[in-house]
């Protein structure tokens, strides 16, 4: 089994470019800072960079909402590859292809909006509901969430009735 799930922070905004062809897809690179929890001398506070790759509505996603400094949860597989560059040395490499990935804290605890303005609060919800044109599928009646003053999303009216837990 190849399962990968990390948590950390972009250390930069996401790489995005096309794939040519009649139907281009979206190809996002970044870099994942990821903390350990102690390294070899017992220490705390470092960090291993591991690069990362998302295809199609992933990328889309990270090419939106992700930038540098957020902090995100994701599920991938690791992928290996190799290839030789201009100077005909073999390069390797190693990534994690994003399978799904999710804000891991709100704005608000992010110490800033975030740049592509979704105009709601992304602290716990993923991008499954993310239709690739800007809008939110998911939910109640496909109704976007808005963030509260306190930062919590309001729920829209008539959601008791579809709640397993009255």
């Amino acid at each position: 089994m190849n399962k990968v799930i990390l948590m950390g922070r972009l250390t930069r905004d996401p790489e995005v470019r096309y794939s040519q062809g009649e139907n281009p897809t979206a190809i996002a690179r970044y870099t994942l800072a990821v903390d350990r929890r102690f390294n070899r001398n017992g220490e705390e506070n470092s960090a291993d960079f591991i690069g990362c790759v998302a295809f199609g509505r992933q990328a889309e996603f990270a090419e939106r909402y992700l930038h540098k400094g957020t902090k995100i949860a994701l599920t991938g597989r690791i992928q290996t590859g190799s290839y030789t560059n201009r100077d005909g040395v073999k390069v390797y490499t190693t990534d994690v292809v994003v399978e799904d990935q999710e804000f891991a804290e709100s704005k608000n605890a992010s110490g800033g909006g975030n740049p592509g303005g979704s105009g709601y609060n992304n602290g716990g919800y993923n991008n499954g509901g993310y239709n690739g044109s800007g809008s939110y599928a998911g939910g109640a009646a496909n109704q976007q969430p808005s963030a509260a003053a306190d930062g919590f999303m309001n729920i829209p009216d008539g959601i008791d009735e579809e709640l397993p837990f009255n």
